[in-house]
């Protein structure tokens, strides 16, 4: 009987999915501000909650991943678009390895994370509060403490590694 083999390489996953364990801490905050938070958006604390990082967001102040736990998708024709409303309990993914999309850029083993804080009209892909994998002068800041895990699947998906806690 011969072998079959089906596939040569396997997805990610979804963003905010765990990729690896036991080294990971994630905690539960509550969503602050008036927007949704999709599954795998990077995060920062305002008033005591966490919301997403954006524009105003820094290194210092990352921390981190909408983890996607628990929860599942809300539209039953885009599974993997799961989000968290304000005032709903989020589990933060703190340290470890997490799926994230990937806007701009190659990811490669311990290349350095980025996200975009600035919109540049001369790079589309570009998400404002969106990792990258590649720097895009003061539009762009990167993470200390996150490393890439690897290549991304043929839908943007890519792992992280959280190597340090940056907030309680």
């Amino acid at each position: 009987m011969p072998g079959q083999n089906i596939g040569l390489t396997m997805a990610n996953g979804f963003p905010g999915g765990y990729a690896r364990q036991p080294d990971m801490i994630v905690d539960t905050h509550p969503l602050g501000g008036s927007d949704n938070v999709a599954f795998g958006t990077p995060l920062i604390y305002s008033s005591g909650k966490v919301v997403a990082f954006g524009s105003t967001g820094t290194a210092a102040a990352f921390v981190g991943v909408a983890a996607r736990e628990i929860k599942s998708a809300l539209n039953y024709l885009d599974q993997n678009k799961g989000e968290f409303a304000p005032n709903e309990a989020v589990p933060v993914f703190k340290r470890g390895c997490i799926n994230v999309q990937n806007h701009v850029g190659t990811p490669s083993l311990g290349g350095a994370v980025y996200i975009r804080i600035t919109a540049n009209s001369s790079i589309p892909a570009g998400v404002v509060g969106g990792f990258e994998a590649s720097a895009d002068g003061s539009n762009t800041i990167k993470l200390t403490n996150c490393q890439w895990h690897g290549a991304a699947d043929s839908n943007g998906v890519a792992e992280i590694r959280i190597m340090t806690c940056n907030n309680a």
